[in-house]
């Protein structure tokens, strides 16, 4: 794909998953709408108890570009989000979006993102490039970001900065390639596992610096498995990447 023209990004779909987020849903949404008004919107709500669900169905009676997934509960970000791909790779969309619904991901960036998506297969939102920053995060959890993402370089010999970064732009045309069947990773994980296998596609990888704001309102979803997760699987696909690479030197001699 990447020697070969890529076709215009003409029909966009924001993929925007929700648990208990009734208070930023109206805040997010008014900022995708201006960042990308001609961008379709596609709410992925885990039943929600505090009723982000029932406002996002509201939302959508008011604005034909929104649409709404209803989900029968919380079953983790990835999920949710392969969930998406697979309602707008039917629809015929050209690029998906990938964005949290707390505002630590800045809408505004998005029209680079999409220019940079002319050119590239996966966009990241990276907090790692120069020129991108985070906000309100303590220390302990940048040591851990910056450190977990060293260490994916490492092990999997990809030179991309925020590989656990969840703001992105998929060409529908990469998400076809990538083998989606076999995901069952979440979290950090199931971003490092697409972007993992976006580059053994020899698909191009791009990323734009953005400024990260720690959300303001509501609970963060990450916990400490998300993380072992993260790390456990790493080591796994790093080990038997340098075991694939030992075996084609071999053959060569």
């Amino acid at each position: 794909m990447s020697d070969t023209a890529r076709e215009p990004l003409d029909r966009v779909l924001v993929l925007l998953p929700t648990y208990n987020e009734l208070e930023n849903l109206p805040l997010i949404m008014e900022r995708i709408r201006a960042a990308v008004p001609d961008a379709d919107v596609l709410v992925l709500d885990d039943n929600s108890p505090d009723g982000t669900g029932e406002l996002a169905d509201k939302m959508a009676a008011d604005d034909p570009r929104v649409q709404v997934l209803h989900r029968t509960g919380k079953e983790g970000l990835g999920k949710a989000y392969l969930a998406g791909f697979a309602w707008g790779l039917e629809r015929g969309y050209d690029a998906l979006i990938e964005i949290d619904a707390d505002g630590s991901h800045p809408p505004e960036v998005l029209p680079r993102m999409l220019e940079v998506a002319g050119e590239a297969d996966l966009v990241i939102g990276s907090r790692w490039v120069p020129g991108g920053a985070i906000v309100n995060w303590p220390k302990s959890r940048e040591i851990i970001s910056r450190g977990g993402n060293l260490y994916i370089r490492l092990a999997l010999g990809m030179p991309v900065k925020d590989a656990t970064a969840g703001y992105r732009v998929y060409r529908a045309s990469a998400l076809r390639t990538m083998g989606l069947g076999d995901v069952s990773s979440q979290g950090y994980c199931f971003q490092v596992d697409l972007t993992w296998r976006a580059v053994r596609q020899g698909l191009v990888v791009a990323e734009v610096p953005i400024t990260f704001v720690e959300r303001q309102i509501g609970a963060s979803k990450m916990d400490e498995s998300i993380v072992r997760e993260a790390m456990l699987n790493v080591t796994q696909w790093g080990l038997a990447h340098r075991v694939d690479q030992v075996k084609r030197l071999v053959g060569r001699r």
